[in-house]
């Protein structure tokens, strides 16, 4: 039985419960993140860490740069642990392909002492969770000025004059930077991928952002088996979300395969896996409403239409 640890920075009893909630992180994220084995146990160390408070009291929980292709997992990553940790919760989403121009600081932070900003206004009320910002190598140049306050002091101050503490949030960047070499190298061991495409963001990035970011991870490109296991938990997930709107399916494997023929994609990686089988299923349980049935059974294939069908319990 775990009783407890200690919290340093506060002198305060972590209770066992949640000792023992963090020590399962690990399998946590091995099962709903594939094909990236490699990142988990650093992502897990930075969380644990920051969790345990043992990471710098004057910066964020853990800073995050996610690297590589569209549809690996990156965003499903932050979702993933984030949910974990923070009861739920989702994280705090800010798309920097929306902050190229000079004037995107003000949108950010505030333009005039009566202006939160953008930023402002999602953490009014907020003292933790994570904060997620996609595809960061396009934010302009000032912004990008924004995040070495946020890396190194765990704070930033607003155009109305207040700073926010973000010492209780994990931060995480991601970059599409070296993308290419990631789907190209398809060869070559994951060390030298890892390499080739790090020396690519530290080129790009400015070095005083690159190094302020407590783990830097590059994310592997999703191969067939892997996006095989990815469409399989999709399907798990889908069917316990419509279990929840009272519709009973059970997936044949005729309708597996259909899935995941109709959702793999080399270079898009899992995001139309997802879109595939939500349409699918979807649509199965909608053809058996609209025909007056009951939208549960069994899910399979129409191999006149290829599409899919209850067959039973209708």
């Amino acid at each position: 039985m775990v009783s407890g640890m200690t919290d340093a920075k506060k002198g305060n009893c972590i209770p066992g419960d949640a000792v023992a909630r963090l020590a399962g992180l690990p399998v946590h994220l091995a099962a709903r993140i594939k094909g990236q084995r490699h990142a988990l146990g650093r992502i897990a160390s930075v969380l644990t860490r920051g969790e345990l408070s043992l990471a710098h009291p004057r910066r964020p929980k853990g800073s995050f740069l996610f690297v590589g292709p569209t549809g690996i997992g990156k965003t499903e990553t932050t979702n993933v642990f984030t949910d974990y940790l923070f009861e739920g919760a989702v994280p705090i989403r800010f798309d920097m392909s929306e902050y190229q121009l000079q004037k995107s600081v003000d949108k950010l932070i505030g333009e005039n002492a009566n202006d939160p900003g953008l930023l402002g206004r999602a953490l009014r009320g907020v003292s933790r969770g994570t904060l997620l910002f996609d595809e960061i190598e396009k934010a302009h140049a000032l912004v990008l000025d924004l995040f070495l306050q946020i890396l190194e002091d765990g704070r930033i101050t607003l155009a109305t004059g207040e700073t926010l503490n973000l010492t209780g949030f994990y931060v995480v960047l991601t970059s599409n930077i070296g993308s290419a070499e990631v789907m190209r190298m398809v060869s070559a061991p994951f060390a030298t991928v890892e390499r080739t495409v790090l020396m690519r963001v530290g080129q790009q990035l400015r070095p005083e952002l690159f190094v302020r970011v407590t783990e830097k991870i590059v994310f592997a490109r999703l191969d067939y088996p892997t996006q095989r296991e990815i469409c399989e938990q999709l399907i798990a997930d889908e069917c316990e979300r419509l279990r929840g709107l009272g519709h009973a399916i059970e997936v044949g494997l005729d309708a597996v395969e259909f899935l995941i023929r109709e959702g793999y994609h080399r270079t898009l990686g899992a995001r139309p896996m997802r879109g595939a089988v939500e349409r699918h299923l979807q649509d199965a349980i909608a053809g058996s409403i609209l025909a007056g049935k009951s939208g549960g059974g069994r899910v399979s294939v129409n191999n006149s239409r290829d599409r899919l069908i209850l067959l039973a319990g209708t």
